[in-house]
C-alpha cells in the first residue's frame, strides 16, 4: 500500500529533490539565461518554460522506474538489452553521458574561477588549481554531499537577489506571459536555444536522479512524495532561470560576469555585487564536483563498474582534468560555457528515446507504473523538439564548415 503523503516527508521531499534543481542552475544557466535576456529580450523565454517542464516529465519517469522496480534507469536499460546490442547500447549512453559531463565540467571550473576572481582579483590559473586540487581531495574521500548542499543555497540565495532585480525591468505582465508560451527562435539564436535546453535539462541528472531514489529513506518513495519533490524543486529552480533572463535585460548587448555584478550593485549595494560573485563561485564548485560524481555514478550504473574501485575514480578524475585543462588555457569562459550547454542538448534526444522505452515496458514496470497517453505525449514532445532543434543546429554547422 502506497504510504500516505505529511506535510513533513512532503517538505523533505523537495528539499531531497532541490538536488536536482540545484545541479542545473550551474554557471551555465547564469550565463546562457543572462545572455539570452541581453541579446535577444524576451524571444526566449518560452525554451525556458518549455526545458523547466521537460525537466519534470523526464526525471519523474526516471525516478518512477526506480521506485517501481528497485532498480536505476542504467540498470534497467542495461538489462533490458541483453548480448552484444546491449553492451554497444551501454557503452555508448555511458560515453554520451561521459563526454556530456566532461563538457559541464569546463564550463563548471570556468565559471567557479571566474566568481572567485570577481571577488579575490587573484589570477585565474592559481585560482583554477585550487579549486581543482580541493574538488579532487573532496571526491577522493567522498565528503561532498553537506558541502554540495550548502553551496546549493548560496546559489538560491543569489536567485533571491535576482528576483529583486527582475521586478526592476521595464516588462509589462503581459508581454511577460505571452513571452513564457509563444516560441520564437530569432536569426542566429539557434545555439543558444540548444544551450538554454542543455543547461535545464541536464542529461546525466536523468542517472544521477534516478540512482539515488532509494536512499530518501529506508522504507523508500512513494510516487506522490516523489512527484510533489520534483514539481516543486525544478519549478522553484526554473524561476530562477527566468529572473535571470530578465535581470539579462539590463545589460544590453554587452554581457561579460562583471556587469552582472556591476547590475545588482547599482540595484541592491556592494554586497549584492559579492553575493553574485560568490553565488557564481558556489554554482561552479557544487558542479564540479557533481558532474564528474554523476560519470562514475553512470558507469556503475550502465556498465556495473563498482563504486570506488580504481575505473570509479578514474571516471570523474578524467572529468575533473578536463575541465581544469579548460581553467589553465585560460579562455574566455562566457562563449565555451555557452557551446557546451549546447553540446548537451544535442546529446539529450539520444539519452531520453532509451528513457521514453523503458517507461513504456509495461512487462517490467506494470500498468501502474508505465506511462500513461498524456504522459507519453508530454515526454513525444520534449524528444521531438529536442531532436529536430539538435539535428538543425548540426546541419547549420556543417553547412558552415564545408560551406554547403
Amino acid at each position: 500500500m502506497p504510504k500516505s503523503l505529511s506535510l513533513r516527508s512532503g517538505l523533505g521531499s523537495v528539499l531531497f529533490w532541490s538536488v536536482i534543481s540545484a545541479a542545473f542552475i550551474g554557471p551555465g544557466s547564469v550565463t546562457a539565461c543572462a545572455i539570452a535576456g541581453s541579446s535577444y529580450g524576451l524571444q526566449l523565454l518560452w525554451v525556458l518554460t518549455f526545458a523547466t517542464l521537460g525537466t519534470v516529465w523526464l526525471q519523474e519517469a526516471a525516478a518512477r522506474i526506480t521506485i517501481a522496480t528497485g532498480r536505476d534507469l542504467g540498470q534497467v536499460i542495461s538489462q533490458t538489452y541483453s548480448g552484444t546490442k546491449g553492451r554497444w547500447i551501454a557503452w555508448t549512453l555511458f560515453l554520451a553521458i561521459f563526454l556530456g559531463c566532461a563538457a559541464y565540467q569546463a564550463g563548471n571550473i570556468l565559471g567557479a574561477v571566474s566568481g572567485l576572481a570577481l571577488l579575490t582579483g587573484l589570477p585565474i590559473p592559481t585560482l583554477t588549481v585550487v579549486v581543482g586540487t580541493v574538488c579532487i581531495v573532496l571526491l577522493w574521500i567522498g565528503s561532498t554531499q553537506n558541502l554540495a548542499n550548502f553551496l546549493g543555497l548560496i546559489v538560491f540565495a543569489m536567485g533571491g537577489a535576482f528576483v529583486y532585480v527582475a521586478f526592476g525591468t521595464p516588462v509589462s505582465a503581459v508581454d511577460l506571459t505571452k513571452a513564457l508560451v509563444v516560441p520564437h527562435i530569432p536569426p542566429g539564436s539557434l545555439l543558444l536555444v540548444n544551450g538554454l535546453i542543455g543547461t535545464t535539462i541536464v542529461p546525466y541528472n536523468l542517472f544521477f536522479g534516478s540512482s539515488i531514489v532509494p536512499t530518501v529513506d529506508s522504507a523508500g518513495q512513494s510516487l506522490s512524495e516523489m512527484r510533489l519533490g520534483i514539481w516543486v524543486a525544478v519549478i522553484l529552480g526554473g524561476i530562477i532561470s527566468v529572473v535571470l533572463l530578465l535581470a539579462g535585460l539590463l545589460i544590453p548587448n554587452d554581457f561579460s560576469y562583471v556587469h552582472m555584478a556591476q547590475v545588482l550593485t547599482n540595484r541592491l549595494g556592494n554586497w549584492a555585487g559579492s553575493l553574485f560573485a560568490f553565488g557564481l563561485f558556489a554554482a561552479g564548485f557544487a558542479s564540479s564536483l557533481t558532474a564528474p560524481l554523476a560519470a562514475s555514478i553512470t558507469a556503475k550504473s550502465l556498465l556495473g563498474v563498482k563504486p570506488n574501485s580504481a575505473t570509479y575514480r578514474s571516471i570523474w578524475l578524467v572529468v575533473m582534468v578536463t575541465g581544469l585543462v579548460f581553467g589553465l588555457l585560460n579562455v574566455n569562459a562566457i562563449p565555451v560555457i555557452v557551446a557546451v550547454q549546447a553540446v548537451n542538448g544535442i546529446l539529450l534526444p539520444f539519452v531520453t528515446i532509451f528513457l521514453f522505452a523503458a517507461v513504456n515496458n509495461r512487462d517490467l514496470l506494470g500498468k501502474a507504473y508505465s506511462n500513461s497517453l498524456m504522459q507519453n505525449v508530454a515526454m513525444g514532445s520534449v524528444v521531438l523538439v529536442t531532436a529536430v532543434l539538435g539535428l538543425w543546429n548540426v546541419w547549420l554547422a556543417l553547412q558552415k564548415a564545408f560551406d554547403i
